[in-house]
């Protein structure tokens, strides 16, 4: 056996050719690793040279991808999708019950505020679910102690994302109405602030309790979290925080002349006193403080472009009778399937690879055809979402059509096949944007966990709106409107 000494390194190591078996300049990841477990542990800034090198040498990884089989995979993801877009038809109804209340009809701020308030579930509970996604398939969450210590963490964060992020909308939607109309009124300003904190902070704590239990009982049954977790919690998400906001903002209308101080009382409870309490819990969890730090620019950025689909939707309410009943379901599964792609795509990196590093079975820039017909694993989860989406868009929007019309259908033909195009469209989008991102996002070694979904979740609301607006106008100039019954 011989050895050799390698120099560089703040500390000279004598490594033996049966431990290392290639020159430092073919170096892997898994070498790297080798050298940590060996009995001479590698010094911090040693190992990060190595993986400076070793990037810029041969970008190979640690491990192969674990390949999924084709039938389960799709299995695993059609059930809860169709329970989702269930969820999406729910919201479209009571988004199109709730455009006929007082509160609707005189405050038309809120029709800004719905996208945000129902993105917000892409915000933060879909970036918790897939945080705990990777650690339930790196095997983290198998230890109890680190379990509870994750559940608590995120729950709490969640919170503090949910008070600031809802504040900062119901004012872009107050500020984006005044200028519109040319009239602002505080009483209504503060009504939204209060209505939109109670709903984005009861919403997520519903939906954070049904992720958990899911992502645990998908462990339990040995699935892949990855592909239920989001679609399931997503199913609910929709319909519970429209539910929560339209509740919310008739009751405090009722008495928001009379008993203004209420909103006061409200919004102070929140900022002044929940606000940093969950803080200083979130602060002392150590899967959650950087989360603290860091994350906000992606959260507040996805909340402006919701914002932008709100102006949009605010525009199309006027103009056409329907629209808000399929609006929130192009949106959502679009939201849906992109952050299955999202998820499974960074548990990939992370089980795989080292931050940094893009690993040889994929690639950071592809170009947009081969999203979908190239030999990467992603490709082939991206065909097969867009094959289950359309028959299950074509069931969700006839559905919907005939409850929301009483039990006849008004959806023709060239609905159909409008809605279908503009819904693939937005699909294909989002996911070539998906793939650069998170692979961006991981070149750079930001963890695409706490930062690519609410970008995805947002861009899906702001295309989603807009081609379906420019749907209904196209099916109007043609001679051959959406027209309730």
């Amino acid at each position: 056996m011989t050895s050799k000494k390698y120099e560089g390194f703040s500390n000279p190591i004598d490594v033996s050719t049966e431990t290392l078996s290639c020159d430092l300049n073919q170096m892997t990841v898994s070498t790297v690793l080798g050298l940590m477990e060996n009995e001479k542990k590698l010094p911090t800034n040693d190992i990060n040279k190595v993986e400076s090198q070793e990037n810029e040498k041969s970008g190979h990884n640690c491990k192969e991808p674990v390949v999924e089989n084709l039938f389960y995979m799709a299995l695993q993801i059609f059930v809860p999708f169709l329970i989702a877009g269930i969820g999406t038809i729910g919201a479209g109804l009571v988004l199109g019950r709730v455009e006929d209340y007082e509160v609707f009809k005189n405050i038309k701020a809120l029709y800004i505020l719905v996208p945000a308030i129902i993105g917000l579930k892409g915000n933060l509970d879909m970036c918790l679910a897939s945080r705990m996604c990777t650690q339930a398939n790196l095997g983290t969450l198998d230890i109890r102690a680190e379990l509870i210590s994750m559940i608590i963490g995120n729950i709490f964060l969640v919170q503090v994302q949910a008070i600031v992020a809802s504040c900062v909308v119901s004012l872009f939607a107050v500020s984006a109405s005044a200028v519109l109309t040319g009239d602002f009124n505080f009483h209504d300003a503060m009504l939204l602030v209060a209505s939109s904190t109670i709903t984005a902070t009861t919403s997520c704590f519903i939906l954070d309790f049904v992720l958990i239990a899911v992502i645990l009982l998908t462990r339990k049954l040995k699935m892949n979290p990855d592909n239920l977790a989001t679609p399931l919690a997503a199913s609910i998400g929709d319909v519970v925080s429209l539910i929560v906001l339209s509740t919310v903002a008739s009751l405090l209308y009722e008495i928001h002349d009379k008993y203004f101080y209420i909103m006061f009382i409200i919004v102070g409870i929140y900022v002044l006193f929940l606000l940093p309490t969950w803080v200083m819990i979130v602060r002392k969890n150590k899967y959650t403080k950087t989360v603290l730090k860091e994350g906000w620019v992606p959260v507040i950025s996805a909340l402006f472009i919701s914002g932008m689909g709100g102006l949009v939707l605010d525009s199309a309410v006027e103009d056409f009778t329907g629209f808000v009943v399929f609006q929130p379901i192009i949106n959502g599964i679009g939201g849906n399937l992109v952050s299955i792609q999202s998820s499974r795509i960074s548990t990939m990196l992370h089980q795989t690879s080292l931050p940094g590093i893009i690993p040889p079975y994929t690639k950071q820039w592809i170009m947009p055809w081969a999203t979908f017909f190239s030999k990467m694993l992603s490709a082939r989860t991206a065909r097969l979402l867009v094959i289950l989406s359309i028959p299950g868009q074509v069931v969700f929007v006839l559905v919907a059509d005939v409850i929301y019309n009483n039990g006849e259908l008004a959806s023709t033909v060239y609905f159909v096949l409008t809605y279908l195009t503009v819904f693939i469209f937005q699909l294909s989008i989002l996911l070539y944007v998906c793939h650069l991102l998170i692979h961006t996002m991981w070149r750079f070694k930001i963890d695409p966990d706490n930062s690519a979904i609410p970008f995805l979740t947002a861009l899906g609301d702001l295309l989603g709106t807009c081609l379906l607006f420019a749907g209904f106008i196209f099916l109007k100039e043609i001679g051959h409107p959406y027209t309730p019954i």
